[in-house]
């Protein structure tokens, strides 16, 4: 059984900076890709970042240039580096994991406001 555990939410001012974690355990052959979805109150869960085997990286529009993913292999941890937060980034931030079938995490809340 896979589990991923998630960390480094919490609450920060706008312009502010929070770097979110998240550890994979248990028998995991190969994975395929790691990243992170969040999924705002009243809205639908989209994909924010994602970071394939290749170190191939996809980001949605509206955090390119503030948001940076990258992951440890020898962990099996993905690491989301979220600078210059807006309030419109707060959200529920979940990570998955893929290795022929998604995994997920429990999710972690991220506010932003002053």
């Amino acid at each position: 059984q896979v589990q991923l555990v998630e960390s480094g939410g919490g609450l920060v001012q706008p312009g502010g900076s929070l770097r979110l974690s998240c550890a994979a355990s248990g028998i995991i052959f190969s994975i395929n890709a790691m990243g992170w979805y969040r999924q705002a109150p009243g809205k639908e869960r989209e994909l924010v970042a994602a970071i394939g085997t290749g170190r191939s990286t996809y980001y949605t529009e509206s955090v390119k240039g503030r948001f940076t993913i990258s992951r440890d292999n020898a962990k099996n941890t993905v690491y989301l580096q979220m600078n210059s937060l807006k309030p419109e980034d707060t959200a529920v931030y979940y990570c998955y994991l893929e290795t022929g079938r998604r995994y997920w995490g429990q999710g972690t809340q991220v506010s932003v406001s002053s």
